[in-house]
């Protein structure tokens, strides 16, 4: 199993599940990042923080930090 920072720009992955624990379980959660979910991979910035993707049609910036926590299945 992958996680989202291992995607490459470009590629479309499905959310398969989410770790981590309390509050940033609930940020990604928050940012409509769940089970099931399709996630496109825009850009990724040169030194790999952050990532842009885009979810439910807008796009989104996050943490390489954040985007370990994320599992998905290509």
């Amino acid at each position: 199993m992958k996680t989202l920072r291992e995607v490459e720009c470009g590629k479309t992955a499905t959310v398969h599940r989410l770790t981590g624990e309390g509050p940033l379980k609930r940020r990604i959660m928050d940012m409509g990042i769940t089970k099931g979910t399709q996630i496109y991979v825009r850009k990724v910035a040169p030194l790999g923080d952050p990532i842009e993707v885009t979810v439910r049609g807008y796009e989104l910036s996050i943490r390489k930090s954040e985007a370990e926590n994320i599992q998905v299945s290509l």
